[in-house]
């Protein structure tokens, strides 16, 4: 696990190896209501993937949750993607603003992440 600075308090946990069992840890101890979704993510992944012949919807479960991690972990930023999607999901303004931050915030987790 690599540790990224977040201020003075630092992020809750330091950003897990990129692995289904490090990544599950992880949700369970930032998100643990998100464990059963994750669980069950990992399990049609896994099937899509003996059935296709493919690792891509492993890699696209990796990638999913990792920036999930990427993002929960700083609580400040997490906050800001809610308040964004929100501001997004209500359609009471222009959302183009939003959005943009919104994909501001995942280009970061990508890129913390290592993805």
């Amino acid at each position: 696990m690599s540790a990224q600075p977040d201020g003075p308090y630092g992020p809750l946990i330091p950003m897990p190896d990129l692995t289904p069992d490090a990544l599950r840890t992880a949700v369970a101890r930032i998100a643990p209501s998100r464990v059963p979704a994750l669980t069950q993510h990992l399990f049609e992944a896994t099937t899509n993937a003996q059935q296709t012949q493919s690792l891509a919807p492993l890699r696209a479960f990796v990638h999913s949750w990792a920036v999930f991690v990427a993002i929960e972990r700083h609580p400040e930023r997490a906050a800001r993607l809610r308040e964004l999607e929100q501001i997004v999901d209500m359609d009471e303004q222009d959302p183009t603003a939003a959005i943009r931050e919104i994909q501001q915030i995942r280009e970061a987790a990508e890129a913390e992440a290592g993805l």
